[in-house]
């Protein structure tokens, strides 16, 4: 271990309820790359905010640089040093990016003076940005490009990086570690947190594992496996999904040269899309957050329109039909974001598993809720995906984000359906946790649905998935067999590329392996 940078001793802090970190200490080194990992619930984001300031510990002590170390807001951080890439970016899309960097510093300086200063950081750590482009029009990788650079202008000692790798493509990830190394030879440390084990194992130096708020352990990353972090993460023997080979029957689902122009400014057109699914089929769709995900999946749900004869389900043109008339045809849908669009927040559960399975679960009767009917499908998804959660009764909101995600995959899996379509099935969640919706997705799928799998987890989808397609700025790739694609070939295909190019990729390959 290099000298201390952060020192962390002892830190409690505890709301009603629940204890989010107990005694926790460990330290971070100098020109040190550390991992901070856990499951759901474990106490990583309550523990970087009192570092960063946003939360004030009950009892325990920091040090920087072996001085006492107790920010009382962000501010205090970062004038000490501490910088911070939330998961979630804070940017405003209508102003371009010289003026969002602005707005994140104390004392920016004359707009030119600024601009010209993220060019020379931007070109400096390898993440190239014009000052002038408006966020609204950036990719997901550059929009993370910007956030990255306030916080390099600010020449923090300590950068904290909160899943940065989840909206970015193969490419952009090696990118992004390149960047970080520079950045850890000139000096600075990272505090880094990630669900993708692979890339703990390749980038960080060390690892602090926490279970249920504690300290259960550290390791060094590249001398311990990705399913034994894992396993430290949940305290047991983690579930590998498995499924049984079958073959794909008749076609299912099928959508021919879909186009539909967004009703948010900022939303992406999809562009002559086409691809089919087949009964017993799980269709993986990856690419970089904003190409189309949202607007595929409002297509396919019914919330968005579509022009006669684009969508078929089993013969039957559906692109009139509204979100409840599929649900009676048994074509589902769970969005990625969960609270406001999958789950009411301030409805119960009992009221949320209504709002979805009243039509397949027979909910109602002569416009009365069956509120028995109601309960008890909100108990058998608690039950089958293990919320955890007091009861039915409680509200959506009160639920942590992985455990509202089990309920929302378990309201749409549970009613049996002939099409489901997700979009970011295990976004925010441990890995026993997505381990088990996958499993839940594959089991379906072996029992006959035809699923669409929308997500930025290549892991995922390459574990799961029969056929894969890539979304770029509203068009989708040549779907391919999953089976068998390398990263260089599915980071083309996220990038825009098609049949030629990704074809070139794979007989440069074969060369290679032959020579």
């Amino acid at each position: 271990m290099t000298k201390p940078l952060l020192a962390i001793s002892g830190l409690t802090k505890a709301y009603p309820g629940v204890v989010a970190n107990d005694d926790v200490s460990f330290e971070i080194g100098e020109a040190e790359v550390h991992a901070l990992l856990g499951e759901n619930g474990a106490g990583k984001s309550t523990l970087v905010k009192m570092i960063y300031g946003l939360v004030k510990p009950d009892s325990g002590s920091m040090l920087w640089q072996g001085s006492a170390f107790a920010p009382s807001d962000p501010k205090t951080a970062r004038a000490s040093g501490v910088a911070m890439v939330f998961q979630h970016f804070s940017l405003f899309e209508a102003l371009n990016v010289a003026e969002n960097v602005a707005l994140g510093m104390e004392n920016p300086p004359p707009m030119r003076d600024l601009a010209r200063r993220i060019r020379e950081v931007s070109e400096t750590y390898g993440l190239p940005l014009d000052p002038d482009r408006t966020v609204g029009d950036l990719s997901a990788g550059e929009r993370q490009r910007v956030e990255i650079i306030r916080c390099l202008l600010q020449d923090p000692k300590l950068l904290i990086m909160d899943e940065p790798t989840s909206v970015l493509t193969p490419q952009e990830v090696e990118i992004l570690f390149e960047t970080l190394n520079k950045l850890k030879a000139a000096g600075t440390s990272i505090l880094y947190i990630s669900h993708k084990l692979e890339e703990i194992r390749k980038l960080c130096d060390h690892a602090t594992i926490l279970r249920l708020g504690k300290n259960v352990g550290e390791c060094v990353p590249a001398e311990t496996s990705a399913r034994d972090m894992a396993e430290l993460m949940v305290g047991d023997t983690l579930q590998t999904p498995t499924r049984s080979a079958e073959k794909a029957g008749e076609v299912v689902l099928d959508v021919a040269d879909l186009s539909l122009t967004p009703s948010n400014p900022f939303g992406t057109s999809l562009k002559n899309i086409t691809f089919d699914v087949r009964a017993g089929e799980i269709l993986g769709l990856g690419g970089v957050a904003g190409n189309g995900q949202d607007e595929l999946l409002a297509a396919l749900s019914g919330e968005a329109r579509t022009p006669e004869n684009t969508l078929k389900v089993n013969g039957q043109s559906i692109g009139k039909f509204g979100p409840n008339r599929r649900r009676e045809l048994g074509i589902l849908a769970a969005p990625e974001e969960r609270l406001g669009h999958a789950a009411a927040p301030d409805m119960s559960l009992t009221e949320n598993a209504l709002l979805t399975g009243r039509i397949r679960e027979n909910l109602t009767s002569n416009g009365f809720v069956k509120w028995a009917g109601a309960t008890s499908f909100a108990e058998n998804i608690i039950k089958a995906f293990d919320v955890r959660t007091p009861g039915p009764h409680v509200a959506a909101r009160a639920l942590s984000g992985g455990n509202l995600q089990k309920f929302v995959i378990g309201r749409e899996v549970l009613q049996r359906p002939t099409v489901l379509i997700v979009n970011q099935p295990t976004w925010g969640v441990d890995a026993a946790a997505a381990a088990a919706i996958r499993q839940s997705l594959m089991d379906l799928a072996a029992e006959g649905a035809a699923i669409v799998v929308i997500s930025q987890d290549l892991d995922e989808l390459m574990e799961i998935s029969d056929r894969f397609g890539a979304l770029n700025e509203g068009r989708l790739s040549d779907i391919r067999a999953a089976a068998g694609l390398t990263i260089d070939e599915i980071g083309l295909m996220m990038g825009g590329a098609h049949g030629m190019e990704v074809a070139q990729v794979q007989d440069d390959a074969a060369q290679g392996a032959s020579a």
